[in-house]
C-alpha cells in the first residue's frame, strides 16, 4: 500500500521498468502491464536510455507492454473529487498520447478501498472498454463469487445509464496478488525475486523470502499448485478464461529471475495441457477482456449502487480513512481549487495579451507543478491519509510549492495586466485569512473563478479597527471589522464582494476613521454554562436573525436550540454537540482503529460539560463563538465552533449568502485513541436515512444497516462535498470543503467525523509508521442549508461549488494616495471578462494544457513513428474546455432540462472562436472516432459499438443532465 516516492523511485521503480523492459525483449511471449504514469514518467525522463525508449515503443506496438488506466496515479475512489480524478487521468493520458500515440482502454483499480459509482462513468467517458476492481465487502464478494456474479455491466449514473455503462470485473477472493501458499515449501511461491528491500538493496542480491527456483524436481509440484488454483477460480466465473494475476506490491524489481522461472512453468503446463486440462499464456488485461468479450454472453446490469464502505473482516471496516489526516485532505482541496482559478486566469491572460511580457513557458511550468502535486495526492495512499508521516510531508511540500508558484503567477499577471510599476509586493492568499496587511494603503484583488456572478464575503486580517474599503471607482464597499477569534494582535475584516464570472475586482483598504469606515462588530460574552442539569422551566433563548433564518440559542446551556426557515416559517429543533469515540490501540485486547480502519468499541461519549458563548454582531454578519470545555472550571478548550450568519444589504443578490449558516470548527489536539465527531440532532423524522455524494458528482442513498458486528463503523460513508438528512418536507444539508466520514447513528441525526488521533501496536502498522499519532488542530468548514427539498435542491449545487471555489484573494501595497487604477483597465471593463453559464451548468475546466499532440489520430501516430513528436515549445493555441450539467434527469422541472450553449458567445470575451473539436473526457479521442465495446445485456441483447453523443454543430452544444462534455477550442490569431 505504501509508496515513499523518492526512495521508491530510486531504489525500486526505476529498477522495475529498466528490468522489465530488458526482459520483455528477451522473449516474444512475455507481457507486462504498467499503471501509474508518475513513476513511469520519472523513469522515462531521468533513467531510461535511448535504447530503453526505443524498446518501449516497440513493445507497445507489439501489445506486449500495456498501459492500463494511464493516469498519474491509481486514485482513491472514496474521498476524491471527480474534478481531481479527471485532472490526474488527463495528465497521464496527455503524456502517453503525446509520447507514444496510445490511449488506454482498460482500468485496473485493484487497490482503492471500496468502489464508487462515479468511477464507471469516469472511465466510460475516458473511452474505456472495461473496468476492473477488487476491494469490496468480504461478505458481498463471497456471495457474488459463489453465484458467478463477479462480472456485470455497470450503469453508474442514473441519468447517463446505458450511454455510459461499462463492463466491470470484480477480482475474486485472492484479489490482485498471486496466491503465495505452496504445499512443498515454507517460502511463498511465484515470487522468485523475493521482497523488495529499499532504499538499501542487499549487496549479495539475496532478497528476503525468494521463492524456490523452478527445477526438474519441483516443476511438477509447481504446475499442480498453479493449475489447482486456476481451476478453483474458474468455477467462480462464467467464461472459461481465468485472469491469474502474477505479481503484487513492489514486485518485478528483478524481472529476469521472475520471467525465467515462469517461462519454464508455463511451457511445462502447456506441454501437459491434456493431463492438466488447462492452457496458460502471458497476457495483458486487454487480452483477458478481449477473450471474455468475444464469448458473446449476455450480462446482468448493475445500477448506480456503489461498493462503499469496504470491510475485510467482521471488525475491519475501512471507514477511518474518510477522515484520517484532515489537514492534508484540506490542503489537497485548497490546492485543487487554486489550480482551477489559476488555469482560467492564465487562459484568459494568454488569449487577451498574446504579446505579453510574462514568459508563457515559465508560467505553464508553474501551473504544471501544481497539476502534478494535485494529481499525485489523489493516490489511494495520498489524500486518504494512509501514508507514513514522511510521505505525508512529501505530498504537503509538493502541494505548497505548487500553490506558491500559482499564487506568484496570478500576482504577476495582475501586475502585467495593470502594467503597474513594480513598486509594491503583490502576494496572495488561498487561506481564509492572511496574516498581516501592513498599515499602509492596501489593495485587495479578488478573483471569482466560477462562471457565475457571485456575491460573497472575503476575510482579510488587518492591524486596525478603523479602516475603510473602496472599490475601483472610489465608492464605499460594505465591510465589517472585529476582533479575531484566533489572534489577539489582529482584526478580521469582512468585505462584501460582488464579482461576475471569471473576473476580478480590486478593493482599496485604507486605515482611517472616516464617515464611511467599516462597521465595527460588537462583542457580547455570556457566562459559561454547564450543559448537564438543564432547568426546563426557566429557559431563555437568544435569537440570531438574518433574512433567511432565525437561529435560537438556549441560554441555559449556550447550545443551539432550533433553526427557523423564515420563508416557510418552518422550525426544526436542532442541537449540536461534540463527541469522541474512544478506541482500542492494543491488538491483544481486540480490534484496533488505524489510518485505514475505524473500530469503535462503544458508543461515542460527549466531550464537554460546559459551554462558553460569545456573540459578535454587526451590520454584515453575526458570529456566534462557542467554546466547549470538559467542565465549568476548565481553563482550555479542545473544541470550538464559529457560526456565521450574513445579512446582505439592499441592492446585492444575497440569495446564496443569506441561505448558508457557515460553521468553522477548531478541533484538537486530541488525546490519544480518540476520534472526534460533531453530531447534529434534529426532530426531523428521517428514519435514519442518510444521503451522501459520490466524489462531488452524484448523490447516493445510504439507509442504515444493522450488522451482527461493527454496525457503527459499517454505517460510516465518505462525504466528499455533500451530505443531507430529510423528512417528508424539510431537508438539512451539509456542504464540506474537505472529505469527512459521515453517518446517521439515530433518527434525525447526522454526525461528521472531524479528526482522529491514534496509536496502535500492530506490527505491520509499526513497520510502516502508520499509527496516525496526529496531534494537530484542524479547522474544517461546513455550510448548513435548511429548507424545503425543492429549495435546497437548487441551492446546494451552486453553494457547494461556491464553497469549493471561494474567491482567490491577493494583496498588494498602493503607492501614493490615489485609489485610481491605470486608465487602460478602467475603460475596458474593470472586472476582467465575464464568462457566464446558466445556473444548471458548471464550467468545469478552462485551461491551456500545453500538449503538443495532433488532434488528428493518424497524424499523431505518424509523427510518433517518425520520432518527430518532441520538438518545440508547449502549444498555447489549444484551450481545453469542459462543461458539466449539474442535475439528474427528472430532478427539477426546469433545471433538469437539456441546455443549449453557444460556445462562441460564451467565450466571446476571450476572443473570436475559430474552431471547436469535441473530445473524450481526457482529450485524447475525437468523439466521432471513439467506439467503445458494447457488451450484451438483457436490456440490449444486440452487440456492437457505442457511438458517441451528438456532436456540436457550428459551436452550439446541447448539454444533457449529468453530462460532462469536453472540447478543444481554438481562437483567431492564436
Amino acid at each position: 500500500y505504501v509508496f515513499f516516492l523518492q526512495e521508491s523511485m530510486h531504489a525500486y521503480a526505476a529498477n522495475v521498468y529498466t528490468s522489465v523492459v530488458e526482459e520483455l525483449m528477451k522473449g516474444k511471449q512475455r507481457k507486462f502491464i504498467a499503471v501509474e504514469q508518475e513513476f513511469f514518467r520519472l523513469w522515462w525522463d531521468a533513467v531510461a536510455t535511448d535504447t530503453h525508449k526505443q524498446q518501449v515503443h516497440q513493445l507497445l506496438q507489439e501489445g506486449r507492454l500495456e498501459f492500463v488506466i494511464g493516469g498519474q496515479v491509481m486514485h482513491d475512489e472514496a474521498v476524491t473529487l471527480i474534478d481531481d480524478q479527471i485532472l490526474q487521468l488527463t495528465e497521464g493520458h496527455g503524456f502517453l498520447y503525446e509520447t507514444f500515440g496510445i490511449r488506454p482502454r482498460f482500468s485496473w483499480h485493484v487497490d482503492p478501498f471500496g468502489a464508487s459509482a462515479a468511477t464507471p462513468t469516469l472511465f466510460a467517458l475516458a473511452g474505456f472498454n472495461a473496468h476492473l476492481i477488487s476491494r469490496i465487502d468480504y461478505d458481498l464478494k463471497a456471495d457474488m463469487q459463489k453465484n458467478k456474479k463477479l462480472q456485470f455491466v455497470w450503469q453508474g449514473s442514473p441519468s447517463l445509464s446505458e450511454r455510459q455503462e461499462i463492463f466491470t470485473h470484480v477480482m475474486d477472493q485472492y484479489s490482485y496478488c498471486t496466491p503465495s501458499q505452496i504445499p512443498f515449501s515454507n517460502r511463498s511461491g511465484f515470487y522468485w525475486n523475493g521482497i523488495a528491500a529499499f532504499p538499501d538493496p542487499p549487496k549479495d542480491g539475496v532478497y528476503p523470502n525468494m521463492s524456490l527456483p523452478v527445477t526438474d524436481t519441483n516443476i511438477h509440484l509447481y504446475a499442480q499448485t498453479m493449475v489447482a488454483n486456476i481451476k478453483e477460480r474458474a468455477a467462480w466465473f462464467r467464461t472459461s478464461d481465468v485472469l491469474w494475476p502474477w505479481g503484487c506490491d513492489k514486485q518485478f524489481f528483478n524481472a529476469s529471475v521472475q520471467y525465467s522461472n515462469m517461462d519454464l512453468l508455463l511451457d511445462y503446463i502447456n506441454k501437459h495441457s491434456d493431463e492438466f486440462g488447462v492452457a496458460v499464456q502471458y497476457a495483458t488485461v486487454g487480452d483477458y477482456f478481449q477473450a471474455v468479450y468475444s464469448k458473446n454472453l449476455i450480462w446482468e446490469i448493475r445500477d448506480s449502487q456503489d461498493f462503499l464502505p469496504y470491510s475485510t473482516e467482521p471488525f475491519q471496516a475501512w471507514t477511518g480513512f474518510y477522515t484520517s489526516r484532515s489537514t492534508l485532505k484540506g490542503i489537497a482541496r485548497r490546492a485543487s481549487s487554486l489550480l482551477y482559478a489559476g488555469e482560467s486566469f492564465f487562459t484568459q491572460y494568454v488569449q487577451k495579451h498574446p504579446a505579453s511580457s510574462i514568459c508563457k513557458c515559465g508560467a505553464l511550468r508553474q501551473l504544471q507543478s501544481l497539476r502534478w502535486a494535485v494529481s499525485e495526492v489523489q493516490h489511494h495512499d495520498g489524500i486518504t491519509g494512509t501514508e507514513s508521516p514522511k510521505v505525508k510531508d512529501m505530498y504537503m511540500n509538493n502541494l505548497m510549492y505548487g500553490m506558491f508558484n500559482v499564487k506568484k503567477l496570478m500576482a504577476c499577471i495582475i501586475f502585467d495586466m495593470n502594467s503597474a510599476k513594480k513598486n509594491g509586493e503583490v502576494y496572495s492568499s488561498v487561506y481564509n485569512k492572511d496574516s498581516g496587511i501592513p498599515d499602509v494603503d492596501q489593495y485587495v484583488v479578488v478573483y471569482n473563478p466560477l462562471a457565475w456572478n457571485i456575491t460573497t464575503v472575503v476575510t482579510v486580517s488587518v492591524s486596525h479597527l478603523a479602516v475603510s474599503v473602496y472599490d475601483e471607482l472610489g465608492h464605499s464597499v460594505p465591510a465589517q471589522v472585529q476582533s479575531s477569534a484566533e489572534s489577539h494582535s489582529t482584526y478580521d475584516l469582512y468585505i462584501l464582494v460582488a464579482i461576475s464570472g471569471l473576473s476580478y475586482r480590486k478593493y482599496n483598504v485604507k486605515p482611517l476613521n472616516g464617515k464611511e469606515s467599516a462597521f465595527i462588530g460588537r462583542s457580547v460574552k455570556y457566562k459559561r454554562k454547564g450543559i448537564t442539569h438543564v432547568d426546563q422551566q426557566s429557559r431563555q433563548f437568544l435569537p440570531v436573525v438574518n433574512n433567511c433564518y432565525q437561529v435560537l440559542f438556549d441560554q441555559s446551556t449556550n447550545l443551539m436550540h432550533s433553526i427557523t426557515e423564515r420563508e416557510t416559517n418552518q422550525t426544526v429543533q436542532l442541537t449540536q454537540e461534540f463527541l469522541e469515540y474512544r478506541v482500542n490501540g492494543d491488538v491483544t485486547k481486540g480490534p484496533i482503529s488505524d489510518n485505514y480502519l475505524f473500530a469503535p468499541n462503544a458508543s461515542a461519549v460527549p466531550v464537554s460539560k460546559a459551554v462558553g458563548l460569545e456573540v459578535v454582531s454587526g451590520n454584515l454578519m453575526t458570529e456566534i463563538r462557542q467554546y466547549f470545555y470538559s467542565n465549568v472550571t476548565a481553563r482550555d478548550y479542545i473544541y470550538a465552533v464559529y457560526t456565521r450568519m450574513y445579512t446582505v444589504p439592499e441592492g446585492y443578490d444575497g440569495k446564496l449568502l443569506c441561505h448558508r449558516i457557515e460553521q468553522e470548527y477548531s478541533v484538537g489536539p486530541l488525546e490519544l485513541n480518540r476520534e472526534a465527531v460533531l453530531r447534529t440532532s434534529t426532530n426531523l423524522n428521517t428514519r435514519q436515512l442518510l444521503y451522501t455524494d459520490s466524489n462531488g458528482y452524484q448523490i447516493q442513498k445510504r439507509p442504515f444497516k444493522a450488522y451482527v458486528n461493527n454496525t457503527v463503523a459499517r454505517n460510516y460513508y465518505p462525504m466528499v462535498q455533500t451530505a443531507y438528512i430529510e423528512d417528508n418536507t424539510t431537508r438539512l444539508m451539509l456542504l464540506a470543503e474537505r472529505a469527512h466520514g459521515v453517518s446517521s447513528q439515530g433518527n434525525g441525526q447526522v454526525e461528521v467525523m472531524l479528526h482522529r488521533r491514534l496509536w496502535n501496536n500492530l506490527q505491520w502498522d509499526l513497520n510502516y509508521n502508520l499509527t496516525l499519532n496526529d496531534s494537530s488542530v484542524v479547522r474544517p468548514v461546513i455550510w448548513l442549508i435548511l429548507g424545503t427539498k425543492a429549495v435546497t435542491n437548487i441551492l446546494y449545487r451552486t453553494s457547494g461549488l461556491a464553497l469549493e471555489h471561494r474567491p482567490v484573494v491577493m494583496f498588494g501595497a498602493l503607492s501614493g494616495d490615489k485609489p485610481k487604477l491605470p486608465g487602460q483597465l478602467q475603460q475596458n471593463s474593470v472586472h476582467g471578462s465575464p464568462v457566464t453559464v446558466p445556473p444548471n451548468l458548471h464550467l468545469q475546466t478552462l485551461s491551456i494544457p500545453g500538449w503538443r499532440y495532433s488532434s488528428n489520430h493518424a497524424e499523431q501516430v505518424h509523427s510518433v513513428r517518425m520520432g518527430k513528436q518532441k520538438q518545440g515549445d508547449a502549444d498555447f493555441s489549444r484551450v481545453l474546455l469542459r462543461i458539466r450539467h449539474l442535475y439528474e434527469v427528472g430532478e427539477d422541472p426546469v433545471l433538469s432540462q437539456p441546455v443549449m450553449v453557444n460556445l462562441k458567445s460564451l467565450l466571446k470575451e476571450l476572443g473570436s472562436v475559430m474552431l471547436v473539436e469535441e473530445r473524450s473526457l481526457t482529450g485524447t479521442w475525437d468523439v466521432n472516432t471513439l467506439k467503445r465495446w458494447k457488451w450484451k445485456t438483457a436490456q440490449y441483447p444486440s452487440k456492437g459499438f457505442f457511438n458517441s453523443t451528438e456532436t456540436s454543430e457550428n459551436c452550439i452544444v446541447t448539454v444533457h443532465p449529468r453530462e460532462i462534455r469536453t472540447f478543444f477550442v481554438y481562437f483567431q490569431g492564436q
